[in-house]
């Protein structure tokens, strides 16, 4: 499912056995290690001065014609970082935001129109370290109703879902790699249909997926 403009709709509820959702609360409470830009190469090594800024990213559960699927985003070609890659709807901590979960909250607000009093918070993830300097928390979340998508106009080119069951797959994993700053840099892939999600969103999904192993 696309949405590249405005959709109408009665805010009809979404229904989710209750023992589905239980389950997603159960694997997101248990601990585990952070995740990073870096984890598919070690020679590779953050700078020892680096600061790390904290950020949040909304990973939003939808339920459609009977299955779940996760709402990502396309972002803008026009945009100085990052065009044309897939995301979560999400940013930095501003000084405004309770923490990371109140952004990731506040970003989804802004970027794709979704009421933060729709979202069902089931839990988070540790935190990933970007190569970019954020230390990005994924809050992954049930969305009650239905919404009006409604695209940031410069910054999201595009709001689509995929199942929820392909990305939670590791099968569906494959490590590829290019060059970056002069060496070979690897990361995971988690390509649907036409859309190529990969790096930092495609790691971060690749995390959930070992949490719900």
């Amino acid at each position: 499912m696309i949405w590249t403009r405005k959709q109408s709709g009665s805010r009809q509820k979404t229904t989710v056995p209750a023992d589905q959702l239980a389950h997603f609360r159960k694997a997101l409470a248990q601990t585990g290690v952070t995740s990073s830009d870096f984890d598919l190469n070690k020679g590779s090594t953050p700078p020892a001065n680096r600061t790390l800024r904290p950020a949040g990213v909304l990973a939003p559960i939808v339920e459609r014609g009977g299955r779940l699927e996760l709402i990502l985003t396309k972002r803008s070609s026009a945009l100085k970082h990052h065009p044309g890659q897939i995301a979560f709807p999400g940013g930095k901590q501003d000084g405004g935001d309770a923490d990371v979960v109140a952004a990731a909250l506040r970003e989804a607000r802004e970027e794709i129109g979704l009421p933060s009093d729709l979202v069902d918070v089931l839990g988070t993830l540790p935190a990933h370290e970007t190569v970019t300097n954020f230390l990005v928390t994924p809050v992954i979340a049930f969305v009650k109703k239905d919404f009006e998508i409604i695209p940031e106009p410069g910054e999201v080119e595009e709001v689509f879902t995929v199942p929820l069951d392909h990305v939670l797959n590791a099968e569906n994993y494959v490590v590829q790699s290019r060059r970056w700053q002069g060496q070979r840099r690897y990361y995971y892939t988690v390509p649907y249909g036409p859309y190529y999600i990969w790096g930092a969103t495609a790691r971060m999904l690749r995390a959930w997926t070992e949490r719900m192993m």
